[in-house]
């Protein structure tokens, strides 16, 4: 009995520790944008939604990321379940590039 405590210790870590990893990328993806934006590098997010989504017509849209290396949103959208990333420039809201089907 006294050996199963640290296994289980050991097992919830590595099954914690990805969760958390994740967590703290996605907290600095947060601040970075955030940064960009109010020092008015990037147009927020809600500016660079209503100019992409209406043009995605038919599309159910899933959200967003943000590239701060590029200063660039990557859109994700579905159809028929097909998805489609639409690559837009944060600090103009331009269409850069668009991939899949």
């Amino acid at each position: 009995m006294p050996m199963f405590r640290p296994l289980a210790a050991a097992l919830a870590v590595l099954l914690i520790a990805p969760a958390l990893l994740a967590e703290g990328q996605r907290r600095r993806e947060q601040d970075e944008v955030f940064a960009a934006r109010q020092s008015g590098q990037v147009m927020s997010l809600r500016q660079i939604e209503q100019k992409i989504v209406p043009r995605m017509a038919g599309f159910d849209y899933l959200g967003p990321e943000f590239d701060p290396a590029t200063a660039s949103y990557r859109l994700k959208f579905m159809r028929a379940g097909s998805v489609i990333w639409v690559d837009v420039d944060a600090r103009t809201g331009a269409i850069i590039g668009r991939t899949g089907n």
